[in-house]
């Protein structure tokens, strides 16, 4: 298909948490393997993320993911940082995502119940994170929530 065929890409709003456990000699950020059953990047590892729902702002929908995902309750974590927005083109899922990072500390990292949105979970150093295969962007969305405004 020539570039001036392609369909054009639906403008997505996805929300991604790394969550950071500083309970070692060393700050770990969590990442999760998606599951066969969500819809896009199966068996990548990723932060927590979701869509963001059209009557929230990314922070809320942040929270929720969390709550949904890990179990975790608000005063469980505690938002750190808000990234500057990564965007991905994606013209199989005819998708241009784009990306609100936030880094999270988390508080009960040992209370954390995986839901059927992910098979695994791995507390990993942030230089490990290129080893991994994960969803698209990954890296840099990290890199922007580690970067970004102190909240």
């Amino acid at each position: 298909m020539r570039p001036e065929e392609a369909r054009p890409l639906r403008p997505t709003h996805v929300v991604t948490c790394f969550l950071q456990r500083d309970d070692g000699p060393s700050p770990r950020i969590l990442l999760v393997q998606r599951s066969q059953r969500v819809g896009s990047y199966h068996a990548s590892w990723a932060g927590i993320s979701g869509f963001v729902e059209p009557t929230v702002t990314p922070d809320e929908q942040a929270y929720t993911e969390i709550r949904e995902e890990t179990g975790l309750q608000g005063e469980q974590v505690r938002m750190l940082r808000r990234g500057a927005v990564v965007e991905h083109r994606d013209q199989a899922l005819e998708r241009h995502f784009y990306v609100h990072p936030f880094l999270f500390a988390v508080l009960a990292p040992d209370d954390i119940r995986l839901d059927w949105e992910a098979t695994d979970m791995r507390w990993i150093e942030p230089a490990e994170l290129s080893t991994y295969q994960t969803v698209p962007k990954l890296s840099e969305a990290y890199v922007a929530g580690l970067h970004g405004a102190i909240v």
